[in-house]
């Protein structure tokens, strides 16, 4: 398997030529197809003026479009930027300008977000829809079949091949930027852990934007000739329904999924005959839902770790031997986990202690971020800011996410980025939010706020925010307090509101 996205599709074109790629609402392609769609995107991109290191953004849900721009990115030598498309207007555009895309690959109904920014972002020079006969640049021109031979160029394993944008702990997005080597291999890597060969069909439900997605959904299956089962949109019945028509072998998803198909009226464990194991990624699953889910459909799940700056992966429970429920697993292959001190050197098995990473699938850096890239690597290694304990076996348990940090149904939510927001607003004077239990998503945002108007209530706060953060970020409480807790410095304490929502609860 090569260490170069672009290489493995061509290979699995040329091994299983006749074999499902990928299958959307009852339709199919095949890899022949979908290598032919890739490198006529390609030629069609290089005719439009995109070469070898520009950027190109993606804001695509899942659909069989996302798999072809993709790779047709890729194939031509240039970078793939995936955006979320709920953002709002101003995320896409910070996005936008700070990676200097140069072409956005869209669905017709972000048209009215994309089309005020033409004219602002000089470096943005085409925008495709999709499924628009308006565009200036026709989808169906990107994948028609042309008399011209594409001749990819030489694409190294250390070329950028994707611009991945996470949160920092200043609320602005940093793009970690990933080479092939770092996603092809952790590609490699998790399709000899889960044993992936051509007759496996993978469900893909969770956002093809998104790192997990991208690398266990879509890069692992296309590199071993595997058939990727595209599901548009989350619904418990319907990924039921399309795991037994399409006898799907394996399912990736995040704990709120896993609750939600727990809960769903009628289920059996027939419905999950055919999946030979379920990952489970993001955020930790309560040991409550993954023996419940274990019981009741005869699977299993195995959890993982994995980071936007680590292409994702870098442990996981195997798919044979011991498996330790609570457990995020051992190091994957080539891939190598260590806990530390504050001052780096390695603590006893047991102890607790910073996790940091060392392997083929760690980022480059942050684009335009030196500063913040020679704090994150260090001599080789990535040092995640999450806390964890390695057992004498190997086998690591995440003890505590970073400071702060909100994981709302499988998506990271950074307070700061929330707290912005609100003191937007004229009447809020001071504003804390933290993250509070919820059955259902794992976490949900509550905001304290301090007002100087007495009228202000909790929907009017809401409204505010509700067309400058994407839905997961909105606040779900929002409680009015006359001061916030504060040390001598007048930093406000927001362990303190924490032991208060424990009372709460």
């Amino acid at each position: 398997m090569s260490l170069n996205l672009n290489e493995n599709l061509k290979n699995s074109a040329a091994k299983f030529p006749s074999h499902r790629a990928y299958t959307f609402l009852n339709q199919s392609t095949t890899y022949a197809e979908l290598d032919k769609e890739v490198d006529c995107a390609a030629s069609a991109l290089s005719a439009a003026g995109i070469g070898m290191g520009d950027k190109v953004a993606l804001l695509l849900g899942n659909c069989p479009e996302f798999i072809t721009a993709y790779y047709g990115i890729l194939r031509l030598g240039a970078v793939v930027v995936p955006i979320n498309p709920g953002y709002t207007l101003g995320e896409i555009s910070f996005i936008l300008l700070n990676s200097q895309a140069k072409a956005v690959i869209a669905h017709s109904s972000l048209e009215s977000n994309i089309y005020p920014l033409r004219e602002k972002l000089e470096h943005l020079k085409m925008v495709i829809y999709t499924d628009s006969i308006k565009s200036e640049w026709k989808w169906e021109r990107l994948t028609q079949e042309t008399e011209d031979i594409f001749v990819s160029p030489f694409i190294c394993e250390d070329d950028l091949a994707v611009i991945l944008y996470t949160s920092g702990t200043t609320g602005k997005p940093k793009g970690a930027m990933l080479s092939h080597r770092n996603m092809a291999s952790n590609a490699k890597a998790i399709s000899r852990l889960a044993e992936l060969t051509e007759a496996d069909r993978m469900i893909a439900v969770l956002p093809m934007f998104h790192v997990f997605c991208m690398t266990v959904c879509i890069n692992v299956p296309i590199a071993c000739g595997a058939t990727i089962v595209i599901v548009p949109k989350f619904s418990p019945a319907e990924v039921m329904n399309t795991i037994r028509s399409e006898k799907a072998t394996f399912f990736a998803g995040v704990p709120t999924m896993f609750s939600f198909m727990l809960q769903l009226p009628g289920a059996t464990a027939e419905d999950f005959a055919s999946i030979r194991a379920c990952f489970s990624g993001v955020d930790s699953i309560p040991l409550v839902l993954l023996n419940g889910f274990e019981e009741k459909y005869n699977v299993r799940i195995l959890e993982g770790y994995g980071l936007s700056e680590t292409a994702p992966v870098t442990a996981f429970n195997p798919l044979r031997g011991t498996r330790k429920p609570g457990s995020v697993g051992i190091d994957i292959m080539e891939v190598k986990n260590k806990v530390v001190d504050p001052n780096g050197f390695e603590v006893p098995r047991g102890e607790i202690g910073e996790l940091i990473v060392q392997g083929p699938n760690v980022m480059k850096g942050y684009l335009g971020l030196p500063e913040e890239t020679s704090s994150a690597l260090k001599d080789g290694w990535f040092y995640t800011s999450d806390l964890a304990r390695i057992d004498d076996e190997g086998y690591i348990y995440i003890v505590d996410r970073k400071k702060d940090l909100i994981i709302v149904g499988g998506y990271n939510v950074y307070p700061k980025e929330v707290e912005e927001v609100l003191y937007q607003h004229p009447a809020i004077v001071e504003a804390a939010v933290i993250g509070i239990p919820d059955k259902e998503y794992g976490e949900i945002v509550k905001a304290f706020v301090v007002s100087n108007d007495e009228c202000i209530t909790m929907d009017d706060i809401l409204h505010f925010c509700q067309d400058k953060l994407i839905k997961y970020k909105l606040p779900k409480q929002v409680e009015f307090k006359k001061e916030l807790p504060k040390n001598s410095t007048g930093k406000i304490l927001k362990k303190a509101l924490r032991v208060d929502q424990v009372e709460v609860i």
